[in-house]
């Protein structure tokens, strides 16, 4: 029985390459986005802190100073809110762009995946069409030679 040799396969080893680079690339873009999420929990807790603090400064003796701090605080927390929620929204953008590209890479993997079994199953019908023709030829010879020797 001949060998298969697929003659893609250097593309299908090629697709498979993408696809690992891709799903890498999703990890990372993952890896980031838990990150900046993190990050924005963490400066709601430190709103959450502050505002506590806030309300607890006010049911105290006032001191202004210290009101006027919290309030500084609190205002920059909030800016700093709003700056990590859109940096949010941008790792979140590039997750989903990452998405698409690794799916992409696992259906071209996919199709070369098919098209080498489409190729295989063409090379063993082949082969099995030889085998029988090879089978054919050797029981007729047989039955040629017998019929001969009757003679």
């Amino acid at each position: 029985m001949a060998k298969f040799n697929y003659r893609l396969q250097n593309i299908l080893n090629l697709m498979e390459n993408f696809e690992e680079q891709a799903k890498q690339a999703f990890a990372e873009r993952r890896k980031i986005l838990n990150d900046e999420e993190d990050k924005l929990s963490a400066l709601n807790m430190r709103a959450a802190e502050l505002e506590a603090e806030s309300a607890r400064l006010r049911n105290g003796d006032l001191d202004i100073r210290h009101i006027m701090e919290n309030e500084y605080e609190q205002k920059y927390n909030r800016e700093e809110i709003k700056k990590q929620k859109l940096k949010v929204k941008v790792a979140q953008k590039n997750l989903e762009n990452a998405r698409a590209r690794m799916e992409d890479a696992v259906k071209e993997r996919k199709i070369h995946e098919k098209l080498k079994d489409n190729a295989f199953e063409e090379f063993m019908s082949e082969e099995a069409a030889a085998e029988s023709l090879e089978v054919d030829q050797l029981t007729s010879y047989v039955y040629g030679a017998k019929k001969a020797e009757q003679e």
